[in-house]
């Protein structure tokens, strides 16, 4: 090429010429992409669902939850039954069967159903011993996340896996494995939960996520455990700032993660494959504390980028202490060791998101009995609710087919009576009746268990007699009221029948 005659080639224009062009270039491959990424569906809204340690105490009804903090809720966790590795147990201290009897677990799980709400379960945890760990039976392990997902109905499942069992490469495999096989078969949506540092997943946690996908996993995303950083934390960082740092650096990483399977999503569907679940107050690493502010400056963050969900361990501690607790810095499993409303941060992080996974603002419309001759003693779990019977704190009744506890002593008090407000209300309605019930036999004993009643004798508050093969406490000083006879509001009963833990703390003292 002939140059124009005066002149010579200057390179720094030709240098900014092609730079120039290639920005042209860059910017149009960039806003092709862009275009291109903004057509991608991106999935299901986002959402908000707090954790539950369904075995904490004291117990956190997930089924009455506090006004404004959704209608869903993480039950955690189950893990391996400590007496049989291939069967599910609540915290290591319930078969499901005994949560249904000792924690009404079933009944509670329908009430949140009755509410609109949608339950996830999480299984694993840091604490107990995580199924994939203790089974080493692949089709044994996929027949216990079956049993746990079609007994309570679950369509989404949380799979939390830190500390040991994060490293076990042979539960692992045999996780993903089985995880894979339960959801071909119900098509149920998997989570993982895995912990996170500012700079993000940990080298174990991308290859879980990998030996998922790779298994056949078709994961509903991935949630990092936004908390406890330590020394991954920078010092001059909030605990906002740590946790937004490790959701970007999680969202490069699953960038170049599903790159790698050869599965690329857009950002957009990047950030809706991530979850993050921050711990209210006090962390478990002293000095760490997510405070209410850290929790408006992640939200603004979530919202922002629109992130799949947000969950926070947990619904049972999102309350003040009380006085009786003595160091705010110890952690506890029932408060967040700051000064709050009860309630505070689920309805701060859970504002204006959908509650649960797809799950809709109101619940449906039912076809509940509305007579009570609808509800048949023969098949009521507990006694027809009667308005001539007076009934003590903690006893049970059977009431338009739903069942109701009562909160302290009451007579002719309508359960279901939409009149009176909650803190007033005598009785606390815990779920439905649920299909194939039948009345609970009374817990009887053997004959000489217990001193045997005697109708001239006096008794004191207290005192544990026998009638028949039934138990009996007295409440107050009391002669010649039988403990069978029926308690009224004219006549209320000075006996109280022993069952449950009452029964047995009670056999243990007349044993020792």
């Amino acid at each position: 090429m002939a140059l124009v005659a005066g002149r010579r080639l200057s390179w720094i224009r030709l240098g900014v010429v092609v730079l120039a062009l290639a920005g042209i270039v860059f910017t149009s491959l960039r806003g092709w992409q862009w275009f291109q990424d903004s057509r991608v569906k991106v999935g299901e809204p986002s959402w908000f669902a707090g954790y539950v340690d369904v075995t904490a105490t004291p117990s956190y009804e997930f089924e009455d939850p506090e006004p404004g903090a959704g209608n869903s809720a993480v039950l955690a966790f189950v893990v391996a039954d400590p007496d049989q590795e291939c069967a599910p147990a609540w915290g290591g201290a319930y078969t499901l069967d005994e949560a249904r009897d000792q924690l009404d677990l079933d009944r509670r799980v329908a009430r949140l159903r009755q509410l609109g709400g949608a339950p996830m379960i999480s299984f694993g945890g840091q604490a107990n011993t995580e199924l994939a760990v203790a089974c080493d039976d692949v089709e044994e392990l996929t027949d216990a996340y079956r049993d746990v997902v079609q007994r309570y109905e679950i369509g989404v499942i949380d799979l939390d896996v830190e500390g040991e069992a994060l490293s076990d490469d042979a539960a692992n495999q045999r996780r993903a494995q089985a995880v894979a096989q339960l959801q071909k078969e119900e098509g149920t949506e998997v989570w993982v939960t895995l912990p996170v540092a500012p700079h993000g997943l940990t080298d174990e946690g991308l290859e879980l996520v990998t030996g998922m996908l790779e298994a056949g996993v078709r994961l509903r995303g991935v949630n990092v455990m936004t908390m406890n950083y330590s020394d991954s934390k920078e010092p001059g960082d909030s605990m906002a700032e740590a946790s937004i740092k490790a959701l970007e650096a999680t969202h490069t990483q699953l960038d170049d993660l599903y790159r790698g399977v050869g599965d690329r999503r857009t950002a957009a569907q990047l950030w809706r494959l991530i979850g993050a679940t921050p711990m209210l107050g006090q962390n478990d690493v002293l000095g760490e504390v997510f405070s209410l502010d850290d929790a408006a400056e992640l939200k603004e963050f979530a919202a922002a980028q629109k992130l799949g969900r947000l969950s926070m361990w947990s619904l049972n501690r999102d309350r003040a202490c009380s006085g009786n607790w003595p160091d705010i810095t110890k952690v506890s499993t029932s408060c967040s060791g700051l000064n709050q409303a009860t309630g505070a941060f689920a309805q701060l992080l859970g504002a204006k998101l959908e509650s649960g996974p797809g799950v809709t603002a109101e619940p449906e419309a039912t076809d509940e009995p509305t007579a009570v001759d609808e509800d048949d003693p023969a098949t009521s779990p507990y006694q027809v609710w009667n308005a001539e019977q007076a009934y003590q704190a903690g006893e049970r009744v059977v009431w338009r087919r739903n069942v109701y506890v009562a909160k302290w002593w009451t007579s002719g008090d309508v359960p279901d009576d939409p009149t009176v407000a909650d803190d007033s209300a005598p009785w606390r309605l815990i779920g439905p009746v649920l299909p194939g019930e039948k009345p609970e036999p009374l817990p009887t004993v053997a004959p000489g268990t217990f001193a045997k009643w005697r109708p001239g004798a006096a008794y004191v508050a207290g005192d544990v007699v026998q009638l028949g093969d039934l138990a009996y406490v007295a409440k107050w000083w009391t002669q010649g009221n039988s403990p069978d006879a029926p308690s009224t509001q004219d006549s209320p009963s000075p006996w109280k029948r022993l069952e449950g833990a009452e029964l047995k703390e009670a056999r243990a003292k007349a044993g020792s």
